[in-house]
């Protein structure tokens, strides 16, 4: 797993897991934490358990959200489990002992934490989410469980990069319509129609704004490093059938 020295609190624990360290195997190898995909659901519920494990939680106390691409944000009071999992993108929590975590094979992971205060948070941001301002509610939850906006730290994790993120003029579009400032965060792909998309840079621009204490960025992409991490574009450029979930999680321990 890898971790952020920003979030590096004593009463909290977080982890960045890589697909390293689990049971799955195939286009799974090795820690797939997807429920949602077609792995062996024993082999995700092993590797869900060893992620637990690892972050001090009993394997019921890892929650994760059906992802569906928004900005809605849920409140963590107590476990779910998959059937009973809300519809959300994001996770905030002031609960001892359980672990708020996204899932994600591209998009952007954020853990969030504000030590003092004993809030942290966990965020699925794809290009959608992010657009619509994901980041800013979660920030917004976290303030609402007693969490200061100016002590609040936020680490982006793996993630797709802008030399292997491609899209098209319509994209580009989209987002010089919310904010002509946007442009900044595209660069002139090689097909012509076609730019390359900073996605962290973006996600660091609207954390930047949301006037938060601090912002990391671990800087690894996920498309570019497939012995470390799963990719949703890179599965597709292979023409693969599935592919693995990363999941992203922070606790405060009891």
């Amino acid at each position: 797993m890898i971790q952020a020295p920003s979030l590096a609190f004593p009463h909290i624990r977080h982890a960045f897991f890589t697909r390293d360290g689990g049971v799955s195997d195939g286009i799974y190898q090795s820690l797939n934490g997807g429920i949602g995909s077609r792995d062996k659901p024993e082999n995700v519920r092993e590797n869900r358990a060893r992620m637990a494990a690892a972050l001090g939680v009993a394997p019921t106390h890892l929650v994760s959200c059906y992802q569906v691409h928004s900005p809605d944000v849920i409140v963590a009071e107590t476990p779910w489990t998959r059937e009973s999992a809300p519809r959300a993108d994001a996770i905030v929590t002031r609960v001892p002992g359980l672990a708020v975590g996204v899932g994600t094979a591209d998009c952007g992971p954020i853990l969030f934490a504000d030590g003092e205060a004993g809030v942290v948070g966990a965020t699925h941001s794809g290009w959608k989410g992010a657009l619509t301002g994901v980041a800013e509610a979660t920030v917004d939850a976290m303030e609402k469980l007693g969490a200061k906006r100016a002590r609040i730290r936020a680490a982006i994790g793996p993630l797709i990069r802008q030399p292997n993120y491609e899209v098209g003029q319509e994209f580009v579009d989209r987002f010089t319509a919310a904010d002509k400032a946007n442009a900044t965060f595209f660069v002139a792909a090689s097909r012509p129609g076609h730019a390359m998309f900073d996605l962290p840079g973006f996600i660091a621009s609207r954390l930047e704004r949301a006037g938060i204490g601090g912002i990391e960025d671990l800087g690894l992409c996920t498309y570019a490093d497939p012995a470390r991490f799963y990719s949703y574009r890179r599965t597709t450029h292979r023409g693969e059938p599935d592919y693995g979930r990363h999941i992203n999680a922070i606790a405060i321990m009891g």
